[in-house]
């Protein structure tokens, strides 16, 4: 697969309906907001996540895209796959020290793992498989408007024990709490280095893919706390020189989400209440728009 050879930024928009779009365990898991704005975050980590999740179902078993980061992986094991590949005979913490059997190593996992190669990974443990710089990087994601979490109690019908089910009070059916926002629309900022691409071998396969990943993330991500959670606009911008033709923060600034007109004092509750356009004649010459979705 030959690496990709131009840079992109993309602007990512999606919204959550009495749900909780990222937990924070340091806070009972309430959403995350930042505390002097009130605006909900989603971490990277979150979306990063949903991207390897999506790829391991819609690749699943393909050659070249096996997840490195997934539940209960055994980081040591992953890289021992590596080493075994190669018949190379590990050292505790140490990369081998002929410099092309390390670089070999490296690129094998970026070969084999499609998060590798394309987020990076450091993988400096026990059984070494040295470190990559990854392509594709995300930012946090930031609620549009200030959300206001919202605590909910629920109840169950069953109980565990017969002595709780002589129990005639209300209390003892309070089974726990849900935390959930009754809508936030959430803006994150994507980045893609081809000269980092380059390193690890990023091509226009997996470029795709990661389209395709953040379109259809939440499809296969339901749950009781975010049954509601759809991809509402993806922005990219496209620049003809692998180094890039403009800043991103230019090309991100001609992204503009605001409310619909005559409707900013009352609280948002879906995507119609916004409004979102891309000022094309503020994009410098070089860098293309698209909509992907």
């Amino acid at each position: 697969m030959n690496p990709i050879t131009n840079r992109y930024e993309f602007v990512f928009l999606f919204d959550v309906a009495n749900g909780n779009p990222n937990g924070d365990p340091d806070a009972g898991n309430l959403p995350r907001i930042d505390p002097e704005t009130n605006q909900g975050l989603v971490t990277d980590v979150c979306l990063k996540r949903k991207i390897r999740n999506y790829v391991s179902l819609e690749k699943e078993d393909s050659p070249g895209f096996a997840i490195y980061m997934q539940e209960k992986a055994v980081l040591n094991n992953q890289h021992k796959k590596a080493y075994e590949a190669l018949s190379i005979k590990p050292e505790d913490n140490k990369l081998p020290k002929e410099e092309a059997k390390a670089r070999e190593l490296t690129q094998w996992m970026c070969k084999n793992f499609f998060d590798v190669r394309t987020f990076g990974a450091v993988m400096t443990t026990k059984v070494n498989s040295g470190q990559v710089r990854g392509p594709v990087q995300l930012a946090f994601a930031s609620s549009i408007d200030p959300v206001v979490p919202m605590e909910v109690s629920i109840t169950r019908m069953a109980v565990t024990t017969e002595a709780e089910a002589e129990k005639q009070s209300g209390d003892n059916r309070t089974m726990g709490r849900k935390h959930i926002v009754p809508y936030g629309l959430y803006r994150a900022h994507g980045f893609i280095s081809a000269k980092l691409a380059e390193r690890t071998g990023f091509g226009e396969e997996d470029l795709d893919l990661v389209w395709r990943s953040l379109i259809n993330m939440f499809e296969h991500d339901r749950s009781a706390a975010r049954g509601e959670m759809s991809a509402r606009k993806l922005i990219v911008f496209k620049h003809d020189n692998p180094m890039g033709n403009a800043p991103a923060h230019l090309l991100f600034d001609a992204v503009k989400v605001k409310r619909v007109e005559g409707e900013e004092d009352t609280p948002a509750r879906s995507f119609s209440d916004y409004e979102v356009s891309v000022d094309s004649e503020s994009v410098p010459q070089g860098v293309s728009v698209e909509e992907k979705l």
